[in-house]
């Protein structure tokens, strides 16, 4: 067995399941809709930001925490975004699932103890 193969098999997999395909189908109406693409996009911008502020342990305010909260939940209103948001978090869940697996399946390597 080549681990190497069983990884390209396993991109493979991932490229074809049902939630990248959500994720594809839910961009491409979004794409169309300049209007959510624009609040989608600024979103994006602004999560980014606050993602980088807080790795260089600058944590944001309360105050934009719930704005951010808010924006999400604006944006949840539109369909087609709240259809992509969906798709990625199922998406993610299953990337933790495999990453678990694969840690799992090496923790007697060092004691038992987790990656």
């Amino acid at each position: 067995m080549n681990i190497y193969d069983k990884a390209n098999e396993l991109a493979r997999a991932l490229k074809e399941c049902q939630e990248v395909k959500d994720i594809t189908s839910a961009m491409s109406l979004i794409e169309k809709d300049q209007e959510s693409k624009q609040m989608l996009d600024d979103f994006r911008n602004r999560q980014m930001e606050i993602q980088q502020r807080m790795m260089s342990g600058d944590m944001p305010s309360q105050e934009e925490m719930e704005k951010m909260e808010k924006l999400f939940d604006v944006l949840n209103l539109n369909l087609n975004i709240r259809r992509l948001f969906d798709a990625e978090r199922r998406l993610s869940t299953i990337i933790e699932d495999i990453n678990k697996m694969i840690s799992d399946s090496l923790q007697d390597l060092y004691g038992g103890q987790s990656l």
